[in-house]
């Protein structure tokens, strides 16, 4: 700690001089009008401006899972101008780009950087440019790159990865397979094993224009045996498995999909032990706080799971609830969707509940509602769930509207697990307060649907609390499912309503296969789009929306840094449309509101060109002790081995840079950048 502290402490200052000049395709009189549009009271839709929204379908037909990586407004305290970038446009060949970056990359060692300016390199959007992308590499680590590419490829190798290591750590013995997975898999895909030996990877990220997303990997190795009995036990109350009447079968536990890992390869999994269990995992996730914080200039981000601090039951049970009051207000007036998208006021509760009198339960009721100008935001006070001090089984109660009495909308729960559920909250909080007294940036990972609506909710409530001035918490958004742009416009809504930073990071999503198979078992609708282009024009209307809402604030003289979006996407045709969006719109990288992020070990090839070209770029780093991150070395070889067509194009392109630094007498290349990250 005594050396994290010192790293904090000896952060310099950097001051830039640059000249920009932005033009308005739209007049000063537009610009008024759509400020007015923006701000106005009353019923505003904002579905039709994201359907409008120009959408790309992506050529690469393998579905990729960028989960664990959540995303950010940007992105750090200071406020530093840095040069433009200039895009190389994709018709640039890849031999012409490889010239040209090798004709940089000697005119640049012979007259570098003047003392205080960051390099800023061009960006190739084909992303063909092997010394854009390894510039940051020893030669050795390229080549522990290609071997472990190539083990990837071997469908037989990492179909049986898993018993392969765990038989070479028998065989070996300790220190052996230590080395032995240094060399390989770990090297590749692990910063190191603790807060201390991971320093030396992310100065060397920073100096190449990169910043981390820090990721505590240590995973347990259980049986599918023991993780069923687990979840099977922590998913019903000790009160017993009661469904009410319109409860809902996919967020009940079933014992066929207990199990979580089933058909999961790039998302690692929580499951509940115990309190003292939950303890010990906020408190890692605060040192990987502190870790961040003491290397990374108040730039990094730190990615948590929220079921890693509590019962998944109580989520389970808060996801029926948010769920069943959608229903509730559906029946109320005759329409689809949540409780903000009806625009119902205060007065339209008041004559719906007319025919029951002077109810003394309903006018409670109706004092409890949130509301403002443009109509009811939750018919429950949600704040009081963050606030550590209510009760879920008094809190989530509406009228009957034919008897006027209370019904609730969730099971009676036994107070042992209320309280169970009021140190999940607890442990939440400490951990988002001691990041923003640390200056780092929270993502909440998104996790199955059935725990989603909770998750989703708790996030934005701890966003409300704590994102009053910069946002230090962000949410995750799966892109592979049906309504995400309509739960992104929603939440953009209340942020918008409510006056808080808001902060998403869009992914594709980690739990497909297995969404698809427990909806069809259970007889529920399949939540998951139908194909992989779907799922590719979701993720793009839904970036398009966010950027249209930036900009509406940019031209607006409002804060657009109150919307902050991480495009984690591994996919090239995705980033090359956040690009080609920004550009167009007339958003910066240095606005500081959209940022790229990739996992350590993947597609190096698009993230440090981003960054060197002075976009806001991200790499997801796991770290932890060799033999306690198996489970996730295993994850990441199985990954691979979904997106060979990527695979074959990385190791296409390390090849290359290979034999390019064998021929010209660069074998021991040593790494040295002088890139500063936006």
């Amino acid at each position: 700690m005594a050396l994290l502290r010192s790293l904090s402490s000896q952060r310099t200052a950097i001051s830039l001089v640059y000249g920009r000049n932005s033009s308005k395709s739209s007049s000063s009189a537009a610009v008024v009008a759509a400020c007015r549009s923006y701000h106005q009271c009353g019923r505003r839709s904002t579905t039709a401006a994201g359907e409008e929204s120009s959408l790309s379908s992506s050529s690469d037909h393998h579905h990729h899972p960028a989960s664990g990586i959540n995303g950010a407004r940007f992105l750090h305290s200071g406020n530093r101008p840095l040069q433009a970038s200039t895009l190389v446009q994709p018709d640039l060949v890849a031999g012409e780009a490889v010239k040209r970056t090798a004709k940089q990359d000697s005119s640049q060692s012979q007259n570098p950087s003047p003392a205080g300016s960051p390099q800023r390199d061009p960006l190739d959007v084909t992303f063909n440019d092997p010394i854009a992308a390894f510039k940051s590499k020893t030669t050795g680590e390229l080549m522990r790159a290609y071997l472990v590419y190539m083990i990837c490829s071997s469908e037989k190798l990492v179909e049986h990865n898993m018993t392969l290591m765990k038989w070479s750590k028998n065989v070996l013995g300790q220190r052996l397979f230590t080395a032995l997975m240094k060399a390989t898999f770990y090297g590749h895909f692990v910063a190191g094993e603790d807060q201390i030996k991971i320093i030396p990877t992310l100065e060397r990220l920073r100096s190449f224009g990169v910043k981390p997303i820090l990721d505590y990997s240590v995973e347990e190795d259980i049986s599918q045996e023991e993780a069923e009995k687990r979840e099977v036990e922590s998913s019903v109350s000790s009160a017993g498995e009661h469904k009410e009447e319109g409860s809902m079968p996919q967020y009940h536990v079933d014992k066929s999909f207990a199990d979580r890992r089933y058909k999961v390869s790039s998302a690692r999994t929580y499951f509940y032990l115990n309190e003292a269990t939950c303890e010990r995992n906020m408190e890692i996730f605060i040192k990987c706080l502190e870790a961040v914080s003491g290397a990374t200039f108040g730039t990094g981000i730190t990615a948590i799971k929220l079921t890693a601090l509590g019962r998944p039951q109580l989520l389970l049970q808060l996801s029926e609830v948010i769920m069943r009051t959608r229903k509730y207000m559906e029946d109320m007036v005759g329409g689809q969707g949540n409780v903000l998208t009806h625009h119902k006021t205060i007065k339209d509760l008041e004559k719906y509940y007319a025919t029951l009198g002077d109810n003394k339960d309903v006018k409670e009721f109706l004092n409890n509602v949130t509301s403002d100008k443009e109509g009811i935001l939750h018919l429950f006070p949600w704040s009081g769930i963050v606030d550590e001090d209510s009760q879920l089984s008094d809190t989530f109660r509406v009228p009957d509207p034919q008897t006027g009495q209370m019904r609730r909308l969730i099971s009676q729960i036994p107070p042992k697990e209320e309280e169970m559920f009021r140190n999940m909250i607890r442990r939440l909080n400490t951990i988002v307060k001691a990041a923003a007294d640390l200056d780092v940036r929270i993502m909440v990972d998104a996790e199955q649907t059935y725990f989603q609506p909770a998750i989703s909710r708790i996030t934005l409530e701890m966003m409300r609390k704590y994102n009053k001035d910069k946002a230090i918490v962000f949410n995750t958004y799966q892109c592979y499912l049906r309504e995400t742009f309509r739960e992104v416009n929603t939440d953009l809504e209340q942020a918008k309503r409510q006056n808080f930073y808001f902060g998403a990071k869009l992914v594709r999503g980690a739990y497909m296969d297995q969404e698809r198979d427990r909806a069809k078992s259970l007889g529920y609708p399949d939540p998951v789009n139908p194909t992989f282009e779907a799922t590719t024009d979701m993720y793009h209307k839904t970036l398009a929306e966010c950027l249209r809402r930036i900009k509406l604030m940019k031209d607006c003289d409002d804060d657009a840094r109150k919307i902050g979006i991480m495009v984690a996407s591994h996919n090239e045709d995705t980033v090359r449309f956040a690009i080609q969006q920004m550009k167009e719109i007339g958003i910066s990288p240095e606005d500081k509101v959209i940022c790229f992020g990739q996992l350590l070990g993947m597609c190096d090839y698009i993230t440090f060109p981003l960054g060197q070209a002075g976009y806001s770029a991200y790499k997801y780093i796991p770290y932890g002790p060799v033999e306690e991150v198996l489970p996730y070395l295993s994850r990441r070889a199985q990954e691979n081995k979904g997106v060979l067509k990527k695979i074959k194009k990385e190791k296409r392109l390390l090849l290359s840079e290979i034999r390019r630094r064998l021929l010209r007498g660069q074998l021991f290349y040593k790494p040295k950048g002088n890139y500063v990250p936006i």
